[in-house]
């Protein structure tokens, strides 16, 4: 990985800090909860003497039963033999009295995320470790420059971010401040290396890469929460289900404490004076309460007990088993539109067993969309996915027209034309004038406001959004996107629907953006900003967010996919809706597009490929 230049190094004649003079044979660990643990497991499966201390004996003897039952679970698995079991569970050696890592040549500080605790025990260690020791703090939230300001030796301390979970993640943040010394960044890198990990070197800046772009995501859908906008579950499966994320934000911010996520996003606002980075309130108000995520019990969601992964329900849980009652039959249906949307969602409904009307401008455009199906189903068929029989009857139910007259019949009107809303609007009116009374009329729309397709009509209750992903077919997700005018049938309508064509539908309001592309664009953004002020480049910003977020793309990788034209696009379209100044697009991605660097379509963007 590159690595960003150190500047204004401070070295005393006191301190040695070459690894030759120092090698990381020893290393203490101080703190001994799940990261430090985890630490622990990782360094003594690594050959290293590992001295793990901590003011609590409960917690040091934890530390000891983790290690073991790792261990064991390893030699059952045939990963390890159990002489080296013996080996990795003889290097770590536990105390409560921090006097105890005299020997160490690196000490790795992951006690609570509170300055004055690490303040307190950097200071100690000062008296405590000899004058060529590497300090590291595990913060990912607190400045690495003011804790190494304050130490004897400021050039021996760094920032050393590993992930949770320690053992199965594999980056590892390198933090330097200023007043680092270039000889401590390069041991604990090749220690980093030595230990399986992938180190990102980086400057110091609350919440480096992988955090610095994560909590700002994690606490707009807070706020999303908080505004009523969509439900919990809602806002979790739209990004799971959406952008293929491991896990939901408010499923994320109750694993990580509410607390501590609190914690970082004060430090990040303190440093870039961001609103994005400004606590939702009802982070305060959880954390307040001691409604602290997953380790309270209660958090975002209600858990088993504390401690417990598992969900169970409460007063808040989304009631999905009647979100279709009193819908409308949709027994046919009409979409409209000859591109790749267009093509996907009529095969998702044609499937699913629903008659198919395709229209296009020219019966030729429906009957090359037709074609493009066609060939999908082929697909499916060579991968056995679905039989001959079922592909023929798929096709048989899809009729191209070249009209929206076609539509007199239908139950459900998609449209899924160019994202120009004098387009949409037109086609909207259109429909009012050719499809029968009650039938639903939706629009595929990403970024323009529902309502506005909805007035055009003399039926605006009869109006709904109908957002499908990219390629249809296989995209589980649907936004159903309720106006203040949509009818209570028409929303159960959407969820039948969606239900029935194997679609996880998720309610949200009609604002820009709806829930995916009003948390992934400014996410996006961020990342971009992150480039544009040379603190990481494009390689290490994906490298973090895959390796340390368990994202299935970085976000460069997926800027170059999606098109830098149609990511601006979204970007203007949030920031005019929303008119936070940290919602504007920044002047690299501008740039970027001006020049004709829209990504992989044009052969390059934030990378270069090969043409085609």
């Amino acid at each position: 990985m590159d690595r960003l230049p150190h500047t204004g190094v401070s070295t005393t004649p006191s301190s040695d800090l070459s690894p030759s003079a120092a090698p990381l044979t020893t290393v203490a660990v101080v703190g001994l909860g799940t990261m430090g643990t985890g630490i622990a497991e990782i360094l003594a499966r690594a050959g290293r003497e590992v001295i793990g201390i901590d003011i609590s004996e409960h917690a040091c003897q934890r530390a000891v039963t983790a290690l073991e039952v790792a261990t064991s679970r390893a030699v059952e698995r045939e990963r390890i033999s159990e002489e080296e079991r013996t080996g990795i569970l003889s290097r770590l050696r536990v105390s409560t009295d921090l006097r105890t890592a005299a020997d160490a040549q690196l000490v790795i500080e992951v006690v609570p995320e509170d300055y004055g605790i690490k303040h307190e025990v950097f200071t100690e260690l000062d008296t405590v470790v000899g004058p060529s020791a590497i300090l590291a703090t595990g913060t990912n939230a607190l400045s690495v420059t003011r804790l190494a300001a304050e130490s004897a030796h400021p050039e021996r301390v760094l920032g050393l971010h590993f992930f949770n979970p320690a053992p199965a993640m594999k980056l590892v943040e390198v933090v330097s401040s200023v007043l680092t010394a270039p000889a401590a960044v390069t041991a604990v890198t090749e220690l980093a290396r030595e230990l399986g990990k992938e180190p990102v070197a980086l400057g110091d800046r609350p919440g480096f890469v992988a955090d610095g772009l994560l909590f700002g995501y994690l606490n707009q859908a807070a706020a999303m929460y908080e505004a009523k906008y969509a439900a919990r579950e809602g806002i979790d499966a739209a990004m799971k289900l959406g952008c293929g994320l491991p896990m939901g934000p408010l499923e994320l911010l109750d694993l990580i404490g509410i607390d501590t996520a609190r914690t970082v996003l004060e430090a990040m606002y303190a440093a870039s004076g961001d609103r994005l980075h400004a606590p939702a309130p009802i982070l305060g108000q959880l954390s307040e309460a001691g409604l602290t995520g997953r380790k309270a019990g209660r958090g975002f969601y209600t858990y088993e007990a504390p401690g417990s992964g598992t969900v169970v329900p409460d007063g808040a849980t989304v009631d999905e088993e009647h979100a279709a009652d009193g819908a409308r039959p949709v027994r046919a249906v009409g979409v409209a539109g000859s591109g790749t949307m267009a093509s996907g969602i009529a095969e998702v409904f044609a499937k699913a067993g629903l008659d198919v009307v395709l229209a296009a401008r020219t019966q030729e455009k429906a009957d090359r969309a037709k074609a493009r199906i066609a060939k999908s189903l082929d697909r499916s068929v060579t991968k056995g996915r679905m039989t001959q029989e079922a592909r023929d009857g798929a096709l048989a139910r899809i009729t191209p027209a070249d009209s929206l007259d076609a539509f007199s019949g239908v139950d459900l009107a998609v449209e899924a034309v160019a994202e120009d809303l004098d387009v949409k609007q037109e086609l909207f009116r259109v429909l009012d004038k050719v499809c029968k009374p009650g039938a639903v009329l939706a629009t595929t729309t990403s970024s323009l406001p529902v309502i506005a397709c909805a007035r055009v009509t003399s039926r605006p209750q009869d109006v709904i959004g109908l957002h499908f992903f990219n390629p249809a077919p296989a995209m589980k997700l649907v936004e159903v996107v309720r106006t203040v005018l949509t009818a209570d049938d028409v929303r159960a309508t959407a969820h039948a629907v969606c239900t029935a064509v194997r679609k996880h539908p998720v309610d949200c309001g009609d604002r820009a953006g709806f829930i995916v592309n009003a948390l992934l664009f400014p996410y996006l953004n961020n990342a971009v900003k992150m480039v544009q002020e040379h603190y990481a480049t494009p390689d290490d910003i994906d490298a973090a967010m895959k390796l340390g977020g368990g994202y299935p793309m970085g976000p460069f990788e997926l800027l170059d996919v999606v098109g830098l034209d149609v990511s601006l696009a979204i970007e203007k379209v949030l920031h005019r809706e929303f008119r936070d100044p940290g919602l504007a697009p920044a002047p690299l991605l501008e740039h970027l597009v001006a020049a004709g660097c829209l990504g992989r379509k044009t052969g390059r963007g934030f990378r270069e490929y090969a043409r085609r």
